[in-house]
């Protein structure tokens, strides 16, 4: 094999370059990529305009917030009428005067809250009744309503009928009540401060006169059952002292142990005469004559004394006559006895009964006390304009904003 050699530059011939270039590998040719497609170019947005829907949006907008706005702007500070009001604080307290027995033993209870009593009157307050009586002394209708034609929503119709006139009432009589403390605070509105003071005092004085009533009342049951159990007792005790009188009236004994005293010593007596007749005949047997008349004459003597005997033990026997009969006579008696001592005793406790509930009745009563007394306003709180106007301003808003979005979904679905 042939090389070419190097000259004296040292530059390798062409024949070692071919060589060497094929001794070399060389590098694969890289393939060619696949060209991509070419993306369309999207057009740049044209100019906004304003459209039909742009122009509804807009309009309902006014039409939903910006026109009922001033209109509740216009009627609040143009046609609305002041209110003020007359703000007051009372309680029922229990009166409890301390008895004998609560001042020995130390448990005497003087004033105190009753929350029962309190939820009465917070209903009391709210009812019907109340507000018919506070109308007849007021004349609530004509006190409501003289600003009718002018500010209709803040007013009483003329003509409102009782139910109307209450649902009113639980608009200018507002009503605050802790049910643990039995406190309650009122707040009463009228158009001018002294109307909304009368009707708070008003109010006062009716819950009064209530508290009053039920005081009575509950008075008068406590009353009612002692009296009628001491009524019953004395009844009782009245008829078995007639029945003892009437029985002492038909056996004409007034005691019988006292008679029955009697009756022994008679007995007693009548068996020394026995005794004394029996030693008598023995002796006179002894000493006379057979046929002597004397002794016929003791011996005659000696059974009337017997029989006499014998006929007052019958007495006690039993059996005999229910008039002269002892056994049924002190049984009958006793049984009396023993029903009028039993009525004395019920008439006592009954008659101990009703002092006790007497007393019980004198030393409680309710009364409403008042720790804030109607106030007299100096300037007008109601109607709160600027609560109002906000309140409608974000109502409004909010339901424009509701039926906006709304309708942009209904759209957004075709």
């Amino acid at each position: 094999m042939k090389h070419d050699q190097p000259d004296s530059s040292g530059a390798a011939t062409p024949a070692a370059s071919q060589d060497a270039s094929e001794d070399t590998p060389r590098p694969k040719a890289a393939a060619p990529k696949p060209a991509r497609p070419s993306s369309p170019i999207a057009p740049p947005a044209g100019r906004a305009r304003l459209k039909r829907r742009h122009l509804a949006l807009v309009l309902s907008f006014v039409l939903a917030v910006v026109l009922p706005s001033l209109t509740a702007a216009w009627y609040l500070w143009t046609q609305a009428q002041d209110q003020y009001a007359s703000h007051m604080g009372f309680t029922v307290r229990r009166e409890e005067a301390p008895s004998a027995v609560d001042l020995i033993g130390g448990l005497a209870s003087l004033s105190s809250s009753s929350s029962s009593d309190s939820d009465v009157l917070y209903e009391f307050i709210q009812s019907q009744e109340l507000v018919k009586q506070v109308d007849e002394a007021l004349d609530l209708r004509a006190l409501y309503s003289r600003h009718h034609d002018d500010d209709p929503v803040f007013s009483l119709a003329p003509d409102a009928s009782i139910e109307d006139l209450v649902n009113y009432w639980q608009r200018v009589v507002q009503i605050s009540y802790a049910p643990g403390t039995g406190l309650i605070e009122l707040k009463s509105l009228a158009f001018t401060p002294e109307e909304a003071q009368a009707v708070a005092t008003e109010i006062f004085r009716q819950s009064t006169r209530m508290i009053n009533a039920l005081s009575a009342i509950a008075r008068e049951d406590t009353m009612r059952y002692a009296r009628e159990e001491l009524a019953l007792a004395q009844q009782q005790l009245t008829e078995a002292r007639q029945a003892l009188t009437a029985y002492r009236t038909l056996n004409q004994i007034v005691d019988p142990s006292a008679d029955i005293q009697i009756q022994m010593g008679l007995l007693t007596t009548l068996q020394q005469q026995l005794g004394n007749e029996l030693i008598d005949y023995d002796l006179l047997r002894d000493n006379a004559q057979p046929g002597d008349p004397r002794i016929a004459q003791a011996e005659q003597r000696i059974a009337a004394i017997r029989s006499r005997i014998e006929q007052e033990r019958s007495k006690f026997g039993g059996g005999g006559d229910p008039a002269t009969d002892y056994p049924t006579i002190v049984a009958e008696f006793e049984r009396l006895t023993v029903e009028r001592q039993f009525a004395e005793q019920k008439y006592t406790g009954a008659l101990s009964n009703f002092d006790t509930a007497q007393a019980e009745a004198q030393r409680q009563s309710r009364y409403l006390a008042a720790f804030v007394q109607p106030t007299l306003a100096e300037r007008a709180e109601y109607p709160r304009r600027a609560l109002i106007m906000a309140l409608v301003v974000l109502l409004s808003t909010v339901a424009w904003s509701i039926l906006a979005l709304i309708y942009y979904s209904l759209r957004d679905r075709k």
